[in-house]
């Protein structure tokens, strides 16, 4: 049996009440696999998730529901230059990537 990460919803419970996702353009810094996306992703208008490790985006990828497709875009970037203008985004995210 694989080791399940947050079983009981933690950071998600905990993601939305900091934040209302609904509607909004959110940057996350640092996504990894994508476990933390799929926790708010489906409120979301768009999602840009970037990580500069091409395995986990990899994953984060294949992973993604079909649902979400549409809105969120994974890219392989590092936190040290973020190629997007401030005004882009309503909300960003940055958890467990330090």
């Amino acid at each position: 049996m694989p080791l399940q990460k947050d079983p009981e919803n933690k950071e998600g419970k905990t993601l939305h009440q900091f934040a209302d996702f609904a509607g909004k353009r959110i940057l996350e810094v640092g996504c990894g696999e994508g476990r933390l996306t799929w926790k708010y992703a489906k409120f979301a208008k768009q999602v840009i998730a970037f990580d500069p490790d091409h395995d986990a985006l990899r994953i984060a990828r294949a992973d993604c529901p079909v649902d979400l497709h549409k809105h969120v875009y994974f890219a392989e970037a590092s936190a040290d230059y973020i190629p997007f203008s401030k005004e882009t985004f309503d909300i960003a995210i940055l958890a467990w990537s330090l």
